[in-house]
């Protein structure tokens, strides 16, 4: 590969920059999607909207005339050259630029998703695992796309340099330790799009919920239990999730639990899935000789993602395999479901390199207000999409329980700056 004409390395850098772009854009391979039907808006709602629009269509071209255009730009200017040259822009800058692109990733994940599953009938046409499972094959493709031009374009969203991504010298021992960590990433994915098919607004609710099952997971099967502190913030957001799933009754006043069973069962799946993952990947990086094989994070990512495809791959055949020959049929024949498919599974795989990227560069306190006002955020987007206006309990469980998730994230630091001053 690396003997190839430099021409076709900067066809295929500039090709991947062009498919994030895109993907981050929220605009089809050039033509535009259909607008779903949705109730008037308020102003607060179209200004909303407008928003995050305008960073969803932050680059207004289709798809080939993005690639020609960059293309053409780096043929004339060598713009790689050069921004390797300067460095890109500042640290501080770029990870700004990270949080919006890393929003903007992540709402527009939830709406290709909603897109994809609607384009196979539903969360009742029985292909939920089947989309779960190819938003993986998106990623696990991407993954190798990055190790075939031998570079990851994330960082341009900063406008910084790409970092280098050559293929990992991973050794068979090392695949097979990250075995686990690939089994509750599949796992978490596959219950997250079921949840989030059931119904989109509860099963952001729900799954915002996931400290409650980290701690008991951690507690459980990793002896790690949560300090008093922390401990002390999971009745709010017990709490929270209960009342989101409450309605009112119009004739006693009382209240019911009303919920859609899919969204809190999965959820609630993804979230103890979610735990797993997390433990097991911390106890896989204290392996200094297999991070140096991974060569950085973003194979270690590449890895997980493909592992988790071929993962999923059986169980989608157990599940629904009479039901794949349908699948094929519909994917050969809507344009609305290749489009959503592909882009909700590189959205996918961009957003949570993002959120890494912004994460790794923050305090614990900023991190955990940046992870709840991109709950609300996607909650509200996935109201506006839907058309389904969130109820006034779920309103408030969801405040009650997105806090309770912040003040667990940040409350230990607190304390410990509260301490420090007094001292």
């Amino acid at each position: 590969f690396m003997s190839m004409p430099s021409r076709f390395h900067t066809t295929a850098f500039l090709f991947s920059v062009a498919l994030a772009l895109s993907v981050v854009s929220g605009l089809p391979f050039g033509k535009k999607k259909e607008e779903p039907v949705v109730p008037e808006p308020t102003i607060m709602e179209e200004t909303f909207s407008s928003i995050m629009n305008a960073l969803g269509g932050f680059f207004e071209f289709g798809f080939i005339w993005r690639l020609a255009f960059l293309y053409i730009l780096d043929a004339k200017f060598e713009i790689r050259a050069k921004i390797a040259k300067w460095g890109g822009a500042p640290d501080s800058a770029a990870l700004i630029l990270y949080f919006i692109f890393w929003y903007a990733g992540n709402t527009k994940y939830n709406e290709y998703n909603k897109g994809a599953l609607d384009a196979v009938g539903g969360k009742t046409a029985g292909l939920t695992m089947t989309i779960s499972t190819m938003q993986l094959g998106v990623c696990a493709a991407y993954a190798g796309f990055l190790w075939l031009i031998g570079s990851n374009p994330i960082k341009l969203c900063g406008f910084q340099a790409p970092d280098p991504q050559p293929i990992p010298s991973s050794t068979t021992n090392d695949i097979i330790k990250t075995g686990p960590v690939a089994f509750c990433a599949a796992a978490a994915h596959s219950a997250s799009v079921f949840a989030l098919g059931g119904d989109p607004l509860f099963g952001q609710i729900v799954k915002a919920g996931e400290p409650v099952l980290s701690a008991v997971v951690n507690t459980i099967f990793y002896a790690s239990p949560p300090s008093v502190a922390k401990a002390c913030c999971l009745p709010l957001i017990v709490g929270g999730v209960c009342f989101a799933s409450m309605k009112a009754d119009p004739i006693t006043g009382g209240y019911v639990l009303k919920f859609d069973t899919t969204a809190l069962y999965f959820g609630l799946m993804a979230n103890a899935f979610a735990a797993f993952k997390g433990s097991e990947n911390k106890k896989l990086m204290t392996d200094k000789a297999i991070k140096e094989r991974y060569k950085g994070v973003g194979n270690q990512y590449a890895v997980t993602e493909i592992l988790a495809f071929l993962i999923s791959l059986p169980v989608m055949l157990a599940t629904e395999g009479n039901m794949f020959p349908t699948f094929i049929k519909l994917l050969t024949t809507s344009p609305a479901l290749r489009f959503n498919l592909v882009a909700s599974g590189l959205a996918f795989y961009l957003y949570n390199e993002l959120a890494t990227m912004t994460i790794k560069k923050t305090s614990a306190v900023t991190a955990s207000v940046a992870n709840t006002a991109k709950r609300v955020i996607v909650l509200i987007w996935m109201s506006l999409i839907t058309g389904k206006p969130l109820t006034f309990e779920q309103k408030v469980g969801a405040t009650i329980a997105i806090g309770g998730v912040m003040l667990y994230s940040a409350i230990d630091d607190l304390l410990k700056k509260m301490k420090t001053k007094s001292n």
